[in-house]
């Protein structure tokens, strides 16, 4: 049961969300911030849990349309689904209720995107948006939760609502800070999406899945899918030289040579069975090489 379980959720493929966590985990030390521990577990039960959920979905819905076979009986797979969502539900607005709106705001449209990945007359992932927004919401709003919920109020932004009059303050600095720490793990979690993409072109094409690399062509996708690796290497500089991280964090460079070796391998050959798993072991490189950087910066300075 439990092993059915852990296939129909798809367990392995839970680094996007950890990483993005352990990440934020890492700056947060960098920083100097005390953890709120209630606050934080709750994010983390209530993040994970809704990316098991998501993973159901796509596969209860992917079932019906190929020849996979669901790892459990349709009823039993869609209660699975129910409770998963309804318990990643409740401990989304239990943190709500700790914080403020903008938690509440941000996590519904985390629910929302989630639940219409795959769902839908016009699924997500069948559309050109599908490698934005996954970066997005995986590299950048995971991010942005945590630290919102543990850094002092306003530190990032403030949003209100009194007398009738709506007020948003943001804190620009530290946001465009945030945007290019997270610049990582949007970028490798994109290129999963869009080496899985490539590596299923023709495929899709038959089934009228009409994703990226269907638009911009399969070479245009995989020189876009080298430019944002090395575009990691590019924002790690560019906060070293601003000043936004101390310069033990361009530790981060040593993760080229692998990454480039996997690159070659991807180039030379798009196929699932063989080499998608090089965007995997990218992803693993890429953000392991930045957790330890931050937590090397973190002791350092």
């Amino acid at each position: 049961m439990l092993k059915r379980y852990l296939s129909f959720v798809e367990i392995q493929t839970k680094i996007t969300s950890l990483f993005a966590f352990a990440m934020s985990l890492a700056y947060l030390l960098y920083l100097d911030q005390p953890l709120d521990i209630i606050r934080t577990g709750i994010f983390f039960a209530a993040m994970f849990l809704f990316d098991l959920t998501t993973t159901g979905i796509n596969n209860y819905t992917d079932t019906r349309t190929n020849d996979q076979v669901l790892q459990f009986s349709r009823p039993v797979a869609k209660t699975i689904i129910f409770v998963m969502l309804a318990v990643s539900t409740g401990l989304g607005i239990w943190l709500a209720l700790l914080t403020d709106w903008v938690v509440l705001g941000i996590g519904g449209l985390c629910f929302i995107c989630g639940v219409f990945y795959t769902f839908g007359p016009v699924p997500i992932s069948r559309i050109p948006l599908g490698e934005v927004l996954s970066g997005v919401f995986y590299g950048l709003l995971i991010p942005f939760l945590l630290l919102y919920i543990n850094l002092p109020v306003g530190a990032l932004l403030s949003f209100g609502i009194e007398d009738g009059l709506v007020t948003l303050q943001l804190a620009l600095l530290p946001l465009f800070t945030l945007g290019l720490l997270c610049w990582t793990p949007m970028v490798c979690t994109a290129n999963i999406m869009l080496a899985n993409n490539i590596c299923d072109l023709e495929k899709d094409i038959k089934v009228n899945r009409h994703t990226l690399p269907y638009y911009i062509g399969k070479d245009r996708a995989i020189a876009l899918y080298s430019i944002l690796y090395y575009s990691v290497y590019f924002v790690a500089f560019l906060m070293v030289i601003l000043k936004f991280l101390p310069l033990c964090y361009l530790l981060i460079l040593l993760t080229i040579i692998p990454v480039e070796q996997n690159l070659r391998v991807f180039r030379k050959k798009q196929e699932k069975a063989l080499t998608f798993i090089t965007s995997i072991k990218n992803f693993i490189f890429l953000m392991t090489g930045q957790c330890i950087a931050l937590l090397l910066c973190g002791v350092l300075t």
